[in-house]
C-alpha cells in the first residue's frame, strides 16, 4: 500500500469536548445531486456538505452541462441542467476515479441524452461492491452497454422501459439505480428487496418532489411509475447519522463530551441503543444529541450488522475502537462488507486484542458463511491503547483509526488522512473545536 503524503500527527489521551456540526448525509447528498440531472428546471439543496464526494459531483455535473452555483445560505447549492451535454471521457475518468458514485449517472444520462460513458471506479476497499448487478438492471431497462478499454459505454437506442426487479441483496447502491433510471422509463417498475436507508427515502422525497411517482410498501418492495417529465426540486438533506456516530464513539473511547449540532433521534435509533448498552450517555433536543462518557467501567455487547433498521455497518467499526475500552469480551458479526473487519490489525499494534473468525459469530447465519472471509471478531477488554504509525484503509476505517489514536497513550502518526475528507465535512477543524492535540508535520493545530 502507498503511504499518502498527508500524515497527521496525534497526541492521545486527552478526552474530547466540545459541540460539533454535522450538515447533510454523505450518502444522500451526491445521490440528491445526480437526480437533479433528471430535472428539466433548476434544483435547490440545502445542508450540503463540504466532501470530496460533493465535490466529484459537483465537477461531473458541470462537465456535463449543468451549472452548479452556491445559493442564499451557506450550504446550498443551485443546480441547472437545462444544457445537458455529452462530456470529454478524459475528463469524465479525471473527476471520477476516487467516486463510485459515477455509475449513478447512468440512467439520468440516458434518458437525457440517449449515451453515458463510466470510466472505471474507485471508492473504498472494505469487500466486493460489483458494478456487474447496476449493468444487469441497465439491460433490463433497454440499454446496451459496450465494454471499452477505458470504461464502459451505453446507449438506450429507445426510451428505457420499466422492468421487474428483485435484489439478491437490499444493496443502497443498487436501490439508487433503480429509482433514478425507472421515474423517467416508460410504465411501471418494481423493486422488490429494495433497501429502505433513511437515505433511500430521503431521495425518493427528492424525486416525488420532481414530480415522480414512487410507493413504498413494507416488504422492502418499491413501485415506480414512469413519468414523461421532472421538474426541480427545492430540499434541505437529512443529516449524516453516520458520521454523527463517529463523533459518538469519539466521545466514548476518548472519556469525551460531544454535543453534535444536526444529530437525528429517529435515524439513529438502533445505534442510541447500542450506545446505552455500552454504557454510553447521550442527551437529545431539538437542535442535536450530546454524547458522553459518564464514567465507570463500559460494558461488553454482542453485536450484528445488519441493514437498515438493523446496525449500519458503518457505524461498527468506531464502536469498536470504544469496545477496546469495555470489560469483558464483545462479539462483533459483519454481515455486510466482508472485509470490513481488516482494519482491526492496526488496532491490535497499538495493544488491542482483537481475534478475527471465519465462522459466523451471530444469532443467524450470513452471506459470508463458509465462505472463508475474516467477518466475525471478539475484543478482549479493555486494554490500554498505544500510539502507533497507522494507514488509513478506507472512510470509517481511516475515522476509526483517528480515534483509536485521540485514545491512545503517546503519539501516532496517521497516513492519507486526506480519505477522511471523502465524508468527513471539516474534520481537523472540527477535531481543534474539541481540544484534540493533533499537529501537521512543521505546522501546529492544536
Amino acid at each position: 500500500m502507498t503511504v499518502n503524503d498527508d500524515v497527521l500527527l496525534v497526541h492521545g489521551g486527552t478526552p474530547l469536548e466540545g459541540e460539533i456540526r454535522v450538515r447533510g448525509a454523505k450518502n444522500l447528498v451526491p445521490k440528491a445531486m445526480v437526480a437533479a440531472l433528471l430535472g428539466s428546471e433548476p434544483s435547490r439543496l440545502r445542508n450540503v456538505p463540504d466532501i470530496r464526494d460533493v465535490r466529484v459531483v459537483r465537477g461531473l455535473l458541470q462537465l456535463h452541462g449543468v451549472t452548479v452555483r452556491p445559493g442564499d445560505e451557506p450550504g446550498e447549492l443551485v443546480m441547472d441542467p437545462t444544457r445537458v451535454e455529452s462530456a470529454n471521457v478524459a475528463d469524465i475518468d479525471a473527476h471520477a476515479g476516487s467516486s463510485r458514485i459515477p455509475i449513478l449517472f447512468c440512467g439520468p444520462l440516458l434518458h437525457r441524452l440517449g449515451h453515458a460513458f463510466i470510466p472505471g471506479l474507485g471508492g473504498c476497499d472494505i469487500g466486493g461492491r460489483p458494478i456487474d448487478f447496476h449493468f444487469d438492471v441497465l439491460r433490463q431497462f433497454g440499454a446496451t452497454i459496450e465494454k471499452r478499454a477505458d470504461g464502459q459505454y451505453l446507449e438506450a437506442p429507445q426510451r428505457l422501459r420499466g422492468t421487474k426487479i428483485r435484489l439478491p441483496y437490499p444493496s443502497v447502491g443498487a436501490t439508487e439505480q433503480v429509482l433514478l433510471t425507472a421515474v423517467l422509463a416508460e410504465g411501471v417498475t418494481e423493486l422488490s428487496n429494495a433497501a429502505v436507508e433513511p437515505e433511500i427515502e430521503d431521495l425518493i422525497c427528492v424525486l416525488q418532489k420532481m414530480g415522480a411517482i414512487i410507493a413504498m410498501d413494507t416488504d422492502r418492495t418499491i413501485r415506480i411509475t414512469g413519468v414523461d417529465k421532472l421538474g426541480g426540486y427545492t430540499h434541505r438533506a437529512l443529516s449524516d447519522r453516520l458520521e454523527a456516530a463517529s463523533w459518538a464513539s469519539a466521545a466514548l473511547a476518548t472519556n469525551g463530551n460531544i454535543y453534535v449540532r444536526g444529530a437525528q433521534q429517529r435515524s439513529m435509533m438502533t445505534f442510541l441503543n447500542t450506545y446505552r448498552k455500552v454504557g454510553g450517555a447521550f442527551e437529545i433536543d431539538d437542535e442535536g444529541i450530546r454524547f458522553w462518557h459518564p464514567g465507570g467501567q463500559l460494558k461488553s455487547i454482542a453485536l450484528e450488522t445488519d441493514v437498515h433498521p438493523g446496525f449500519q455497518t458503518d457505524w461498527q467499526q468506531p464502536l469498536v475502537v470504544a469496545l477496546t475500552q469495555a470489560t469483558g469480551l464483545s462479539i462483533i458479526h459483519e454481515t455486510v462488507y466482508e472485509s470490513r473487519l481488516g482494519f482491526t490489525s492496526a488496532l491490535n499494534q497499538m495493544g488491542a486484542h482483537i481475534q478475527l473468525y471465519r465462522e459466523c459469530l451471530g444469532g443467524s447465519d450470513c452471506r459470508f458463511g463458509q465462505r472463508n472471509f475474516l467477518h466475525s471478531a471478539v475484543v478482549s477488554g479493555p486494554t490500554r491503547l498505544q500510539g502507533a504509525d497507522l494507514v488509513i484503509p478506507d472512510l470509517r476505517g481511516g475515522f476509526s483509526y483517528l480515534i483509536a489514536a485521540l485514545a491512545a497513550e503517546g503519539t501516532s502518526r496517521v497516513h492519507g488522512i486526506d480519505l477522511i475528507n471523502r465524508g468527513y465535512e471539516n474534520f481537523m477543524e472540527k477535531l481543534m473545536e474539541l481540544g484534540a492535540k493533533v499537529e501537521l508535520p512543521g505546522k501546529a493545530l492544536g
